[in-house]
């Protein structure tokens, strides 16, 4: 039988990661807003999109509706739904495609990247944190 990390005494499971956005999603107001939050997907997360009509009649809509469950905050909006995430630049999507993939596939925000110049080895955190920063 499995514990849970709860009755093991190690550290909880983490369930929400927080990002930065490439460019950033301007709302009406002109104001910019890039840093988020992403929790982990459940199975209804990814099984409701599927019974969405936009989904239906355009399956590469799915990303769009399935990352509007799952971002948590953006900047200072009060909410984030697939209108919001409609309205992102194609970069950012693309970023958070990614930063869903690696949280949800892989239980972790860092990826080992090479340098396209010297192939040098390196991590990089897909959560957005600054060369400098703990």
């Amino acid at each position: 039988m499995r514990r849970s990390s709860a009755t093991t005494g190690s550290a909880p499971m983490r369930t929400e990661f927080a990002f930065e956005l490439p460019r950033g999603y301007m709302d009406e107001t002109g104001t910019l807003h890039r840093d988020g939050a992403m929790r982990l997907a459940t199975a209804k997360d990814e099984l409701v999109p599927l019974q969405d009509v936009r989904v239906r009649e355009n399956p590469p809509y799915l990303s769009v509706v399935l990352l509007g469950r799952v971002i948590t905050r953006l900047g200072t909006l009060p909410q984030v739904h697939d209108g919001i995430v409609e309205g992102m630049f194609a970069s950012d999507l693309a970023f958070l495609q990614d930063f869903y993939r690696q949280i949800n596939a892989e239980g972790h925000t860092l990826a080992t990247v090479a340098c396209p110049s010297c192939a040098e080895s390196f991590e990089v955190d897909f959560a957005g944190s600054r060369l400098g920063e703990s």
